[in-house]
């Protein structure tokens, strides 16, 4: 892991100096910043396996049971893996979702089922070839009473896989080549991520491959039925327009996060007030007049008093607002039961490091809305 971390990282910096050296080149600029976005991505995604990895292997990811459409998620990863797969010169081939399946609407946890087949769909493109093909089905397999089974099934036609290999596909850090890592930029993680969450689902999951021919993977999952007035709206906001004039108290300990983060928003028209810890947010906020703030964007690890800490104080001022206010937590605490923690110190949503910014934009967007 220390050669897979180190790889991304060592591109940043690189690319980094290599900008100090030509600041007059705009051409040259504008591509070592795309390399290394490149690269930054590539190391969060590490990051990301492995703490996935630790969690699921110490028994500590928690599962939502919440209502979502199935066929609006399919269509979210599909749309994301044909972007991906365009990029590479790979045609993704898949049927209408809403055509096998019963009953779209689903309780069950959304990001974990992402998750799987994200990462199963990422593989099918990362170890394809240029002019390549994947097909991706959905069949609903049963139900029973309120319960039902759906099935994907994820083809490729890449390169493969050995039987001697098959036999180790799961199991954490495998890779089937040597050159893996530094070609295919990968962990050996991700199958299995994808393997335990299934099995913590109750589902099951099949693969057969051929060697330089194709993959199979073919995943069940169960889920309960839900009924439709309990999918939330998922209506996408504009992110261009929907903070300018908003009022933003930023709270945030690190004078980098504030600087980079603080004109993000000014750029997008919002007013930003800066606080560097959780008690000079609690006392900015009182001392300010009523609705003077939209929205608090609160950071959780801080010094003088934690986020958590500063959300149930300002909760418990004794004014109209306090009780109104968006709070929104940007940390780098990621999983199930830090969102949970967030939501029991009175916060309205929970954002994780590093930031996407459209993404911000449309939670603030969709908090105020609900205000109004």
């Amino acid at each position: 892991m220390s050669h897979d971390i180190r790889t991304p990282l060592n591109g940043i910096i690189g690319y980094l100096d290599l900008e100090d050296g030509n600041l007059q080149n705009q051409e040259l600029l504008l591509q070592y910043r795309k390399n290394a976005r490149v690269a930054a991505n590539h190391l969060l995604s590490l990051i990301n396996d492995v703490l996935n990895m630790s969690k699921l292997e110490d028994d500590k990811v928690e599962f939502t049971h919440e209502a979502f459409d199935l066929c609006e998620l399919a269509g979210d990863i599909l749309a994301l893996t044909e972007i991906h797969a365009k990029e590479t010169g790979i045609t993704l081939q898949h049927s209408d979702c809403s055509m096998n399946i019963l009953h779209p609407y689903v309780y069950g946890s959304p990001l974990h089922v992402r998750q799987i087949f994200v990462n199963i769909l990422n593989n099918a493109v990362k170890y394809n070839r240029p002019g390549g093909t994947i097909s991706c089905k959905m069949e609903t397999e049963k139900q029973e009473g309120n319960r039902i089974w759906y099935s994907c099934t994820i083809q490729d036609t890449g390169i493969g896989m050995k039987p001697e290999f098959l036999k180790h596909l799961f199991d954490p850090f495998a890779q089937e080549k040597v050159d893996a890592r530094s070609v295919y930029h990968g962990t050996g993680l991700g199958m299995a991520i994808v393997k335990s969450l299934v099995d913590k689902m109750g589902g099951t999951i099949e693969v057969t491959s051929k060697v330089e021919e194709e993959s199979t993977f073919r995943v069940i999952l169960p889920f309960e039925i839900a009924p439709k007035e309990e999918v939330s709206d998922r209506t996408e906001i504009n992110a261009e327009t929907g903070i300018q004039g908003v009022n933003i108290l930023l709270v945030e300990d690190n004078a980098l996060n504030i600087e980079i983060i603080a004109e993000l928003l000014q750029e997008q028209g919002a007013k930003v007030t800066c606080a560097h810890n959780g008690q000079e947010a609690v006392d900015v906020f009182a001392t300010y007049p009523q609705e003077s703030f939209d929205v608090i964007l609160m950071d959780i690890m801080m010094p003088v008093m934690n986020g958590m800490e500063a959300a149930k104080a300002i909760r418990a001022l004794e004014r109209p607002d306090a009780e109104t206010v968006p709070i929104i937590a940007l940390t780098a605490n990621a999983f199930m039961e830090d969102r949970k923690k967030s939501q029991e110190a009175g916060m309205n949503a929970h954002l994780t490091k590093p930031l996407n910014m459209k993404t911000m934009i449309q939670t603030i967007t969709k908090l105020l809305r609900k205000e109004q």
